[in-house]
Order: C-alpha cells, then sequence, then structure tokens
C-alpha cells in the first residue's frame, strides 16, 4: 500500500498556516544538522524497523523537507512522524541527514502548535508519564493490555491473562504492584521535575493534556515546597 500523502487531505488548513508550521520546523537549531539534501538511495527506508511494519517512508520525509514542500510537510506532521520508532537506524544516510531527527523536531512542532493528530497519538501515554512522575518507574505489567497501546505486540494477550506471574517477575514499586521491588528517592524525581519544567516538557505536557498536567503539578507541589523549590515565576 502507497503512503497517502493526498494534500487534500488537510484541505482545510491554510496555506499560510502550513507554512508557519514549517517555518519553526526549519528555525530549530537541530534542522540543518539534520538535513543536507536526499540522493534518494532508499538506504534509510532499508534500515528502518517502522517501513517494514507500517505505511511508513523516512526518505519520503528528507525528501519533502529539502523541498520545502510546506503541504506535504503538514501531511507528514500530522501522520507519518507517529509512526516513527525513533531508533535513529536511518543515521546511516551517506549524506548525513538523520530523518529521525526531523521527525523528533516535526513531532515537537505538532506537540507545542497542540495539532489534534499529536493529541490523539500520544493519549495512550498519560498513564506512563503520570507513573514516572508519581513513582519514578515506568511500565507496571498491569499497563500490558490489548487496548491500551496498539503496538505491544501478539503476545500482549497472554501476558495479559497471566499478571499475578509477571509482577512476581517484575516487582518494580508501582501503584498497582507489590512492595518487594526498589523504592526511588524523592531527589530523583525532584531533579526529573525541574527538568521537565526548565525544558519545556511541561508545557507540552499541558498542551496535549490539561488535566494530566494539573495532576503532575499537585502531585510534585507538596515534593517541591519540602525541598525548597518555588516554581511560581
Amino acid at each position: 500500500m502507497a503512503l497517502d500523502l493526498s494534500y487534500n487531505k488537510y484541505a482545510d488548513v491554510t496555506l499560510d498556516e502550513k507554512e508557519r508550521l514549517f517555518d519553526e520546523v526549519k528555525a530549530d537549531l537541530r534542522y540543518h544538522h539534520a538535513l543536507y539534501g536526499c540522493y534518494e538511495c532508499g538506504i534509510c527506508v532499508a534500515a528502518c524497523p517502522s517501513a517494514r511494519f507500517y505505511d511508513f517512508s523516512p526518505r519520503v520525509i528528507a525528501q519533502a523537507a529539502a523541498r520545502e514542500d510546506a503541504d506535504l510537510i503538514y501531511t507528514l506532521m500530522n501522520d507519518s512522524v507517529w509512526d516513527c520508532s525513533q531508533c535513529f537506524s536511518c543515521d546511516r544516510c551517506p549524506r548525513h541527514n538523520s530523518p529521525g531527527m526531523l521527525i523528533t523536531i516535526m513531532r515537537e512542532v505538532a506537540v507545542n502548535n497542540g495539532l489534534q493528530t499529536a493529541r490523539k497519538a500520544l493519549e495512550g501515554y498519560g498513564r506512563i508519564i503520570y507513573k514516572i512522575m508519581s513513582t519514578g518507574t515506568q511500565v507496571s505489567p498491569d499497563m500490558l493490555q490489548p487496548n491500551a497501546f496498539p503496538d505491544w505486540g501478539g503476545h500482549v494477550h497472554e501476558i495479559s491473562e497471566n499478571l499475578d506471574i509477571w509482577r512476581r517477575a517484575l516487582p518494580p514499586e508501582t501503584l498497582h504492584t507489590t512492595e518487594t521491588g526498589w523504592a526511588v528517592d524523592d531527589k530523583t524525581i525532584i531533579e526529573l521535575y525541574l527538568i521537565w519544567h526548565m525544558t519545556g516538557v511541561m508545557n507540552m505536557i499541558e498542551e496535549i493534556d490539561s488535566g494530566l498536567h494539573m495532576i503532575l503539578v499537585d502531585v510534585m507541589e507538596e515534593k517541591l515546597e519540602e525541598a525548597g523549590y518555588d516554581l511560581s515565576f
């Protein structure tokens, strides 16, 4: 199946708006270190694991950027960039392009501008973000459910049906598992939150999911106050 690159798919969005978003992509300091021109050799596609399983091509993204095709970039920013696994296997490009870095920038612009497709692509990750900030760990076995993420793979049904075994095998201290694992020091969680706050990650979370942002702020408020931090500025 060929990539759906129909420009009419987002015909309701003005060209001025598409060019504005592309200008944000190009203004990123990393942009000119990720794009040097495309030979159209296809090495990035051959190396890309996502291209094997999705209707996805890192070469199309590099070509669209090189040609400064704002219309196509907008289509890719809404659709294709969310199929990238961010493994950066595409960095073996003989021209030293990095489609993976271009995608990283395009994703950030999509999130910062609150594109609906970005909200939809990230809506399943709210639980992971909440777990990282509230417990210091990431995925608990209980989150391995067939309806949670489409990319868990074919074994997720077997895993979800045997969670009691997985809890004993993977016992990090989370909201849903035993207390036989390790505890994460509040200092580490505070440092992570401060990094997110100072680098704009919290602003991105607020743009995508204001409810999750409010919960994270509430969770961290007391810890920050006890540690002597004031982020009211």
